[in-house]
């Protein structure tokens, strides 16, 4: 574990821009007991008229277009205040800056359980991050909600009881685009670019699990790259000389866009599939050009603002509504922020659900208790359900072709390809 430095420092980084990323220490799982001297004080509970809820969130550093998420979340908790809260009591978020480095995000949720004393820590983004905070809260009883990854590590309520996901598996996500390429280029040659942590690996393995036994004929090269790296021309230019007729690109928003942008310049007549997490046309398709962006292909759950199914849809228009008073500096074009609306509204049902019982042990037994649960910006016939013995919410996407202004449904949502 991160070692902690004194408050003064931890509470200036709370306000301050933290530069650079390192990788976190392995996570060594959450049963081993914590020293006696860093054991934390009980966990906090609500009180009669607050809710209090802490946050990490990459505002700034090489995935701060994930920014928008917390400031989409907060925008909405101040809404559901105004209207009176959750079963009278008012949301307090508190979302700090943690870069996307896992040591800062470590000293964060530090401060946000030791001083603030928060219920939990909500929707906190980004693979590596998680992964660093995940032991620490576990050992205190703290729920990790929602987390917003899909690594399939956050499906394990045996060893780790206190986290809980949010987002499709990347297994899943791999699994698809396998099925669909061997469905769609049975023949294929494919070339992977992904990011050198548990979120590139794990959809990485979704992908070979995919495929199977034909994984290694079919995947012909792969190639990594660090969060820290400048650009990724290089890894393309490698895997273009594979001539591979497939590329799938396992990315966070900034390194999709360039490779978006340096697959078309490269004239690679390649199908091109992209990592769900860099789908968003406002953060990436726009910044690589949406003419270069056109034939990609994805997954999606949540209903796309810049999908014209939705025009008329009585969702989108109130999503839109609440973008308008609400966010009004939010891109309405970033998928991202239809993601983080669907989300809060996932938590404000699961805190109604808690009534008066606020405890942490109550907040997770809600979160495994969803049962066909449909906020109406998700696409039709995908639901969320957990129980205790499984914390995925979802077993169904859909993919989607982005067709130069929006992402065109390609196929209905299918569980044939199952969690």
């Amino acid at each position: 574990m991160v070692r902690s430095v004194s408050w003064w420092l931890a509470a200036w980084m709370a306000v301050s821009v933290g530069s650079g990323c390192s990788k976190s220490e392995p996570d060594k799982g959450a049963r081993a007991p914590a020293a006696a001297a860093d054991q934390a004080a009980p966990p906090a509970e609500a009180t009669a008229g607050e809710i209090r809820l802490g946050q990490v969130m990459p505002y700034s550093g090489p995935a701060s277009a994930y920014g928008t998420i917390g400031k989409l979340e907060s925008a909405y908790f101040a809404m559901i205040n105004r209207k009176g809260g959750v079963n009278g009591r008012k949301i307090n978020l508190i979302s700090l800056d943690d870069s996307y480095s896992p040591p800062k995000a470590v000293e964060q949720v530090r401060r946000l359980v030791e001083q603030d004393k928060v219920l939990a820590i909500f929707n906190p983004v980004g693979t590596p991050s998680n992964t660093a905070i995940r032991k620490y809260l576990n050992d205190r009883s703290v729920p990790q909600i929602f987390v917003s990854t899909g690594a399939s590590k956050w499906n394990d309520p045996t060893n780790f009881p206190w986290t809980i996901g949010f987002n499709p598996s990347y297994r899943l996500e791999g699994r698809t685009y396998a099925e669909h390429i061997l469905r769609t280029q049975p023949n294929a040659k494919v070339a992977v670019l992904y990011q050198a942590d548990d979120f590139g690996k794990d959809l990485l393995a979704g992908l070979k699990e995919g495929f199977g036994d034909k994984a290694a004929s079919t995947i012909v090269a792969e190639a990594t790259y660090e969060v820290t790296d400048p650009t990724i021309d290089s890894q393309l230019v490698s895997l273009k000389a594979s001539k591979a007729d497939v590329v799938v690109l396992i990315t966070t928003p900034k390194f999709g866009a360039q490779a978006v942008r340096k697959t078309y310049d490269l004239g690679w007549k390649a199908t091109r599939y992209i990592a769900n997490v860099s789908a968003s046309v406002g953060s990436v398709m726009v910044p690589a050009g949406v003419d270069k962006a056109k034939g990609l292909i994805t997954v999606e759950y949540v209903k796309d603002p810049t999908d014209p199914r939705w025009a008329d849809d009585p969702a989108m228009k109130e999503w839109y509504a609440f973008m308008k008073s609400e966010y009004p500096s939010g891109d309405t074009k970033d998928g991202l922020n239809a993601f983080a609306y669907v989300v809060a509204q996932t938590l404000v049902h699961v805190l109604t659900q808690c009534g008066d019982d606020l405890s942490a042990k109550n907040l997770m037994k809600q979160a495994a208790s969803l049962k066909d649960f449909a906020p109406p910006m998700l696409l039709p016939g995908i639901e969320m359900n957990t129980s205790d013995s499984d914390f995925a919410l979802f077993d169904r996407l859909e993919l989607a072709r982005f067709d130069g202004t929006t992402w065109a449904q390609i196929d209905a949502p299918t569980a044939a390809v199952s969690r």
